[in-house]
């Protein structure tokens, strides 16, 4: 399941992140990389540990938290505090799938990591090439969003960053662990949830099947969550 997430920041919020960030200094990225990623990584990153990708994170969390189509695609349990990286000209990530553990030396915070998240801080139109592809069982997928914009996606699969040929791509980058561990019943939740917000809109939340399907909502969920 991948699945885009539109205006999780606003256009004035990115402009922010963005001054912060182009003052900030930068590290070679590949000192968050696994062995493997790292042989196919070239980027930059803002230090993990560093106050700005601590400060920067926690209003991305903020933001995402807020967001009810996010938590309604993720169910999220854990949230990896965000990262960000910087892509210039030249700069690419090779195919590679993430690490399926992750572990944040600072807070202790301990992750299975079930969905991979990118959230654009750059426009489209203010780089070539960059985009990322992921693989699944229906072939490979290209996302180049909007600045502010985000795209979940398994971290199971494979995927890659193409080269950037002009200008520079800017991203915040992590991963979560979902209450619902298994990608299909996480997948048929999104589903009911979708149908009945849609049903919300047209009959109201008191609604006799509206709340009826509400509760078999809650109870796939309480069948499958793992919390």
């Amino acid at each position: 399941m991948l699945i885009c997430v539109p205006d999780v920041l606003s256009k004035q919020d990115v402009a922010a992140f963005r001054g912060i960030m182009d003052a900030a200094e930068w590290e070679d990225g590949r000192s968050t990389a696994g062995a493997q990623s790292a042989l196919v990584k070239n980027n930059e990153q803002l230090p993990p540990a560093g106050a700005i990708a601590r400060q920067l994170g926690e209003r991305v969390i903020s933001a995402l938290t807020s967001n009810a189509l996010f938590v309604s695609a993720a169910v999220p349990l854990k949230i990896f505090p965000p990262l960000f990286n910087r892509y210039g000209v030249g700069h690419k990530f090779g195919i590679h799938v993430d690490n399926a553990v992750r572990g944040d030396h600072l807070t202790g915070m301990r992750i299975r990591t079930d969905l991979s998240v990118t959230l654009f801080l750059s426009e489209p139109d203010e780089y070539d090439g960059g985009e990322l592809i992921v693989e699944d069982y229906y072939g490979s997928h290209t996302v180049k969003l909007p600045a502010g914009s985000l795209v979940l996606y398994p971290a199971s699969s494979l995927h890659m960053v193409t080269p950037v040929t002009r200008g520079t791509r800017v991203a915040s980058f992590f991963w979560l662990q979902s209450m619902i561990r298994d990608a299909h019943p996480r997948s048929l939740i999104f589903d009911v949830d979708t149908v009945i917000q849609g049903l919300v809109e047209r009959l109201g939340r008191d609604d006799d099947d509206v709340v009826k399907l509400t509760g078999v909502y809650h109870n796939l969920i309480r069948h499958w969550a793992d919390v």
